[in-house]
Order: C-alpha cells, then structure tokens, then sequence
C-alpha cells in the first residue's frame, strides 16, 4: 500500500467527479485538511471512512488501497471486507505502538527525575542534577502527549 499513489488517485478521481476537497470532506463529515493530507500522502484514510470514501468517488476498496483503477486482467486475492479489516487491525496496532512509545517515555522520565534526586552535593552534581530533572519533566510531557494522542486519536 502505497500512501502517496493512494494520495493521488484519490486527488484523481475527485477532480474527475468535479468536487473540491470542501465538497468531499462535507459528503464524508471531516474537514477539507484531512482530504488534504490523503492526497498529499501524508497519511491514509481512516478504515471507517474507506467504504464512504469509495462510494462518494464510485470505486472499489481495492483500487483506493492500489492507488488505481481496476484492469480488466487483475485478480483481487482479498474481498473488500477483508481489505476494510486489515486496515482497521493495521491502524489499530499503530495506535498500540504509539501508546507503548508514550508509556515508554513516561516511566523513562519518571525514573530519571528519580537518578537525579541522588547527584546533588557538589555544584557539577547540581548541574547535572538540574540537567536530569529537566530532560525526565520534558520526555514525560512528550510520553503524556504521545499516549494521549494515541488513545483518543488525536491528529
């Protein structure tokens, strides 16, 4: 699966079907920013709004997640609810990987704010103390973000 053909063919067919990215996002319910980034292969489309995606631009599944249109030789090895599942099962473990690598970071500041409490004494230790401190509030900020990110899928 590749984004950017995906991205493409999407913007393709779209124009093909004289709509703007507004009018898309409307007949889906998202905003012309997401649309944007389909066809900028940013990122790909949720699994939910692949079925409502291929109707509003009449194509299969297929063919989105092929970034083309269907040949009159090519053989399909999965159904359509098939590919719809695959991506869901893909978004979701991406949205696990995110939500470890938060956690991660998280437990990773924790224990170093933890090491720093033990170098203070000397004014190199205090430095140092003060720099550890630092970096374990700062990767526990970005290990909140990133898990909350990940469990209410923010973009």
């Amino acid at each position: 699966m590749n984004q950017t053909a995906t991205g493409k063919f999407i913007a393709f067919k779209r124009k093909e079907k004289n709509l703007t990215q507004e009018q898309l996002a409307e007949k889906l319910g998202i905003s012309n920013k997401t649309v944007s980034k389909w066809e900028n292969g940013k990122c790909m489309p949720d699994y939910s709004l692949v079925r409502p995606l291929c109707e509003a631009l009449e194509i299969t599944v297929a063919e989105l997640i092929d970034g083309e249109a269907r040949t009159e030789g090519s053989i399909r090895v999965f159904d359509e609810q098939q590919m719809v599942d695959m991506m869901e099962r893909i978004q979701a473990l991406e949205r696990q990987k995110l939500t470890l690598f938060g956690l991660a970071l998280t437990i990773m500041g924790i224990a170093l704010l933890a090491l720093s409490q033990f170098l203070e004494g000397t004014t190199v230790r205090d430095f140092l103390s003060g720099l550890l401190a630092g970096l374990s509030v700062g990767e526990m900020l970005i290990g909140v973000y990133l898990t909350a990110r990940s469990l209410f899928r923010i973009d």
